[in-house]
C-alpha cells in the first residue's frame, strides 16, 4: 500500500545508520511478539503477505513512532481481531479474558521444523514470460490502497530486467486473500540517475518485480500480449 513504511529514497529521513553488533532481540518482549506472530499463524491462517500488510496498514503518526517489534505486535493484534481470536477488552487489558479458541496455537515442538521448511513460493508458470534479460521496461506509475511490494521511488522510472527467477505466488493478491494468481518474478536494475536525478552518489538499485508492476517501453520488450 502507499503509506508511512514505504520510506525508502524519501528526503528527510536521513542516512541509512546500521546498529554495530545488533542483537536480533534488544528485549525479551520482542522475542515474544516474533514467537507469538508465528504461533498464532496456525490457527489464524494468515499467508505471509497478509502478515506484512497488517504490519504496514497502520497510520503514518503510529507508525512513525513505533518500534520494529511494536509494529509486528500491533500486526497480530489485528489479525487476530479480525479473526475473532482475540476480543478487543482482550487487548486492552492484555490478558485472556474468554475461552481460549478451539484452533491450537503453534505448539513448541513445531517450530523449528516449520522454520526449516519454510513456505516456498514458486509455482508453474501459466503463460510465457513477457519480459527477458535485457528488456528495457517502465515499473507501472500505480497508487494503491492494499498491499504492493513496489517501492514508491521506481513507479514510472524506466530499468532493464537483469534476472527471470520463474512464477511466484503475487503478493498483492495473496494479501488480498484472492489466492495465490502467481505471476513471473524478474530483477529489474534502474540507474540511480533515473530515480534521483545527477546529484546522487548511488550507482544502481535493483528491485524484484512481478510481470503486472512492469510495462514495455514502446517498441520494445514484451514476449507476448
Amino acid at each position: 500500500m502507499d503509506g508511512a513504511h514505504d520510506m525508502g529514497g524519501v528526503a528527510g529521513f536521513g542516512p541509512v545508520e546500521p546498529e554495530r553488533d545488533e542483537p536480533v532481540f534488544h528485549a525479551d518482549w520482542e522475542r515474544r511478539a516474533f514467537a507469538l506472530t508465528l504461533a498464532m499463524g496456525k490457527p489464524g491462517g494468515w499467508t505471509i503477505d497478509m502478515s506484512r500488510f497488517a504490519r504496514e496498514n497502520r497510520p503514518p503518526a503510529d507508525y512513525l513512532v513505533m518500534s520494529y517489534y511494536q509494529i509486528w505486535l500491533a500486526g497480530l493484534e489485528r489479525l487476530m481481531a479480525e479473526r475473532d481470536l482475540v476480543q478487543p477488552d482482550e487487548i486492552a487489558a492484555g490478558r485472556a479474558l474468554h475461552p481460549a479458541s478451539p484452533r491450537p496455537a503453534l505448539s513448541r515442538d513445531e517450530v523449528a521444523p516449520v522454520l526449516a521448511r519454510g513456505a516456498p513460493t514458486t509455482r508453474p508458470a501459466q503463460a510465457p514470460a513477457r519480459f527477458a534479460p535485457g528488456d528495457r521496461v517502465r515499473a507501472r506509475d500505480l497508487t494503491t490502497p492494499a498491499h504492493t511490494r513496489l517501492p514508491a521511488y521506481v513507479r514510472g522510472h524506466v530499468g532493464v530486467v537483469d534476472l527471470m527467477h520463474g512464477c511466484h505466488v503475487f503478493a498483492d493478491a495473496s494479501a488480498a486473500g484472492a489466492g495465490e494468481a502467481p505471476q513471473w518474478l524478474y530483477t529489474v536494475r534502474f540507474d540511480a540517475r533515473e530515480l534521483w536525478g545527477d546529484d546522487t552518489t548511488a550507482g544502481a538499485v535493483s528491485v524484484d518485480a512481478w510481470e503486472s508492476y512492469l510495462e514495455p517501453l514502446d517498441g520494445e520488450g514484451g514476449r507476448h500480449k
